[in-house]
């Protein structure tokens, strides 16, 4: 790995910091809690806002998509039980949802390497959905659909097509109007031997960042390093984080690497990732160290000239990835949010881990230069398997923190657990107000 490895100073670790801004709760409706479809880290988004409105999804217990519709700073939800529906015994067919320029509603549901289905909204502001098409190819055998909005209100959707180990990542762009387009067939190949898990993030110029590790097999235990390329075009064309142009698709051979990470190092896929207003990318993952049986949160950032390393060290616990469906770990894949204004940026690294009786819980850094994180809990409930999804909209324009909870449990290996339905809530923290 090119550039330093910082070991991030760390306090307030056992309890909260102190000096929080207050944090609030609306409360939606009864979601279904048999496994982690409903919170899963690559939900993008399960809550999202235009100027106006903040909608959200999730099934209910019958399998039912139910969509929810806010005027932000309001309380008062709107909830419609849609005639969609989705398998709630695979925790990968999570729903994700975005808003568009003009205000109309996207949304992407029950996929894992199955036919697409996508619906949007009949009219700006309407929970009222109609199934339509996209591009009409590749489109068989889709997993883990994601949108992104670009500053021009059109929209980004990325998907796998293809099977666990054996997957390629396609790119659609939606112009309104204009409907859906192809950008990328295959923009990242596993050449038929293995498949990128990747995660995302458009910045406030329109650059599209992605990551990914590697996976070599079905089993989670065969992820690897950690991969970078952006596109400052749209998607036409790509380079690495040092502006070094790809030849696509891109491969495990011509990939630019933010960390060569070693198999069975307990890294995990599908995290997240953020950008700085000066467009400098941050990826958030765990895995542990060689020697170490503890698997630590770390954060990859590049400075412009160079990749850097943070890494938190606070956890103690030991635990295994290994095998194939979802898995029930303690810790909950991280989400990053980082601040959009300032020459010297700090973050919030969102998680949940049972070492802190699996409450909402964030790391807090002031300046990545001189990075010194001090953990505290959001709640004092727990929340079983959630992983956190937020509204990446509204952080984007206020910096003010959404994030979609809701306590659920997960059987390993794609298990479903006999629980009752839970409160969908919206969490609601402005981090700098005080």
């Amino acid at each position: 790995m090119r550039g330093a490895c910082i070991a991030v100073a760390a306090a307030c670790l056992l309890g909260d910091c102190g000096g929080l801004a207050p944090v609030t709760f609306s409360e939606v409706g009864q979601g279904w809690a048999g496994n982690s479809v409903n919170v899963a880290v690559f939900r993008k988004n399960a809550l999202v806002s235009d100027g106006r409105f903040q909608y959200i999804a999730y099934y209910d217990a019958d399998g039912h998509v139910v969509l929810g519709q806010r005027r932000l700073g309001s309380d008062a939800w709107t909830v419609q039980r849609t005639a969609y529906r989705g398998s709630l015994l695979d925790a990968h067919n999570a729903i994700s949802i975005m808003v568009d320029g003009a205000g109309v509603l996207h949304m992407a549901w029950d996929h894992h390497n199955n036919v697409l289905h996508y619906a949007r909204g009949v009219a700006p502001g309407s929970l009222d959905l109609r199934e339509a098409k996209m591009v009409g190819r590749d489109e068989q055998s889709v997993s883990y659909p994601e949108f992104f909005r670009l500053p021009d209100g059109g929209l980004l959707f990325l998907y796998r097509d293809g099977g666990s180990g054996r997957g390629n990542l396609v790119l659609n762009r939606y112009d309104g109007a204009g409907g859906w387009r192809r950008v990328a067939d295959n923009l990242i190949s596993g050449e038929g031997r293995r498949n990128a898990y990747w995660q995302a993030c458009v910045d406030a110029q329109g650059t599209i960042h992605v990551s990914w590790v590697w996976r070599e097999t079905p089993d989670v235990a065969s992820n690897h390093d950690m991969a970078y390329a952006r596109s400052r075009d749209g998607g036409a064309s790509w380079e690495d984080a040092d502006g070094k142009p790809y030849a696509l698709p891109i491969t495990a051979a011509s990939a630019s690497y933010a960390a060569r990470i070693p198999q069975n190092s307990e890294l995990i896929n599908q995290t997240s990732m953020a950008a700085d207003g000066a467009g400098h990318p941050y990826i958030a993952s765990y895995w542990r160290d060689p020697g170490s049986q503890v698997p630590q949160y770390r954060v990859l950032h590049h400075t412009g000239t160079a990749w850097r390393r943070l890494d938190l060290n606070f956890r103690r616990t030991p635990f295994s990835l290994s095998g194939m469906g979802t898995k029930a770990i303690p810790v909950a894949r991280p989400q990053i949010l980082v601040d959009q204004t300032g020459t010297d940026p700090g973050g919030l690294l969102v998680f949940r881990d049972a070492e802190r009786r699996e409450r909402v819980s964030v790391a807090r850094v002031a300046s990545f230069a001189h990075p010194r994180w001090s953990v505290a809990d959001l709640d004092s409930a727990a929340v079983g398997a959630w992983e956190p999804t937020y509204d990446s909209e509204l952080w984007r324009r206020q910096g003010v923190l959404h994030l979609f909870v809701q306590p659920v449990r997960q059987v390993d290996g794609e298990g479903v657990a006999s629980v009752p339905p839970s409160t969908v809530r919206v969490l609601q923290w402005q981090p700098h107000q005080r």
